[in-house]
C-alpha cells in the first residue's frame, strides 16, 4: 500500500518514478502539475524552458525637485521590474526543478542533478527510461524464451520441479507477461522426465487441463513420487549392469542379423588325407 501511495504522489509531493513504469509516471507527473496554482507555468518550464529575461522599457522620468530628470530607456528585466506574468513564469522553474528531482529515484538522480534547466531534465529522464523500456523488452523476451525451454531436470523431485517452475511464473506475472493457464498446464505436465509419463497420463483423464491451475496438478503429481523413485531406480540399476541390460534387450534382437553358426562338415579335412 505504501508503495503505490508514493507511486501516485499526493497533494505534498509529487509521483515517485519506478522501474519499468515511465509512462504511467509520465501521465501522473503532468497531472499533478496540473493541481498547482501555477501548473501552466511549471509544464512550460518542462517543455519550452525556462524564462529568459529580456530588455524592458523603462519611461522617462522628469525633473522635479530633487529629483534629476531620467531619460527613456532600456533594462534587463529583473525580479523587481517584471510583469505578474513573466514573474510566474521566470519564479516557476526553481519549483520546477525540485519536483523533478522528488519524483526520481537514486538510480538516475545525478545523472538528472546535472543538468541545468527543468527542461533538460525531464529531457534527461525520458533518454533514460528509454533504455530502460529497452532492457525491460529484453527481460521480457527472455522470460517467454525460458518459459518455453522449462523442463525437469534428471533425478530431480517434483517439488524441486514444482518451485523452480512457480518461482519462472511469478517473474511473468511481476513483468505483466500473461500466459494463458492452459499454456502453463500443458508447459508443465510435458517437461517432466520420462518416469512421470503414465501418472500425466493419469492426471490429464482425471483433470480438466484447461482449467485446473498448475498448483493443482502438482498436489496431484507428488502423490506418485515414490513410484517414480522407484521407475528410477530401476533404470538406473539396468544401466549400470551391462550383462542385465543385455538381457533385457536380448528378447528384441532380430534373428536376420544374428551371425549364422558354423556348420561341421562330414568330409574329410585335407589333415586328415595326410594323417591316416
Amino acid at each position: 500500500m505504501h508503495n503505490n501511495i508514493m507511486a501516485a504522489g499526493s497533494k505534498e509531493r509529487p509521483p515517485m518514478l519506478g522501474p519499468g513504469r515511465y509512462s504511467q509516471w509520465h501521465s501522473r507527473f503532468l497531472r499533478y502539475l496540473d493541481t498547482k496554482t501555477n501548473g501552466e507555468y511549471l509544464r512550460k518550464c518542462i517543455f519550452d524552458g525556462p524564462y529568459m529575461p529580456t530588455n524592458v522599457l523603462i519611461a522617462a522620468v522628469e525633473a522635479a525637485e530633487n529629483i534629476l530628470p531620467v531619460a527613456a530607456h532600456e533594462e534587463v528585466e529583473t525580479i523587481h521590474n517584471m510583469t505578474a506574468e513573466n514573474k510566474l513564469y521566470f519564479q516557476a522553474e526553481k519549483e520546477a526543478i525540485f519536483l523533478i528531482l522528488t519524483g526520481i529515484g537514486d538510480e538516475i538522480y545525478s545523472t538528472v542533478d546535472a543538468c541545468n534547466t527543468a527542461k533538460e531534465m525531464w529531457t534527461a529522464i525520458e533518454r533514460l527510461q528509454q533504455g530502460e523500456s529497452l532492457n525491460v523488452q529484453d527481460v521480457k523476451t527472455n522470460l517467454f524464451w525460458e518459459f518455453g525451454k522449462f523442463t525437469s531436470r534428471d533425478g530431480e523431485s517434483m517439488e524441486s520441479y514444482y518451485s523452480r517452475f512457480y518461482k519462472l511464473m511469478n517473474e511473468l506475472t511481476r513483468n505483466n507477461l500473461q500466459v494463458s493457464p492452459m499454456q502453463v498446464n500443458v508447459q508443465f505436465l510435458q517437461q517432466l522426465q520420462p518416469e512421470w509419463s503414465r501418472f500425466v497420463t493419469v492426471v490429464k483423464q482425471r483433470q480438466e487441463i484447461d482449467t485446473v491451475s498448475y498448483h493443482k496438478l502438482f498436489d496431484v503429481l507428488k502423490q506418485f513420487q515414490n513410484e517414480v523413485n522407484d521407475i528410477r531406480s530401476e533404470r538406473l540399476a539396468r544401466s549400470a549392469n551391462p550383462l542385465a541390460l543385455l538381457a533385457a534387450a536380448q528378447p528384441y534382437s532380430d534373428n536376420y542379423y544374428q551371425a549364422p553358426k558354423p556348420q561341421r562338415s562330414n568330409a574329410p579335412s585335407y589333415m586328415q588325407h595326410f594323417t591316416s
